[in-house]
């Protein structure tokens, strides 16, 4: 089963760098309303999207329903850490806070 979180995991890695795509796309001018949904970071992160959702229904052959939704809150340490590096977003308190409770209560699951 450990092969599959470790795929799980990854699908959760794929779809927070969507995001961060998607906003660095966001920051941007475009123009117009079409060039700002069709341009080819919007593209782009809409396909690793779409490969996430296929890789995350792989994984679930063998993740139970339970642990994949613990997973999947991962999603918000990684969108943290790549916002941090790639946006050079500021990392607050409360947010350090949030995503530090965050691994505490997968820890926790993972556990017990």
């Amino acid at each position: 089963m450990i092969k599959y979180v470790l795929i799980f995991l990854l699908s959760v890695l794929i779809s927070s760098i969507s995001q961060i795509v998607l906003k660095t796309s966001a920051n941007e001018e475009h123009g117009s309303f079409i060039r700002e949904l069709l341009n080819i970071k919007v593209i782009v992160a809409y396909g690793l999207f779409f490969g996430a959702t296929l890789i995350t229904m792989y994984a679930y052959k063998q993740v139970p329903l339970s642990l994949g939704a613990v997973l999947e809150a991962t999603g918000y340490v990684y969108v943290a850490l790549l916002g941090r590096l790639i946006l050079k977003e500021k990392l607050g308190r409360n947010r350090i806070i949030g995503n530090l409770l965050i691994v505490i209560g997968i820890l926790i699951f993972a556990l017990g």
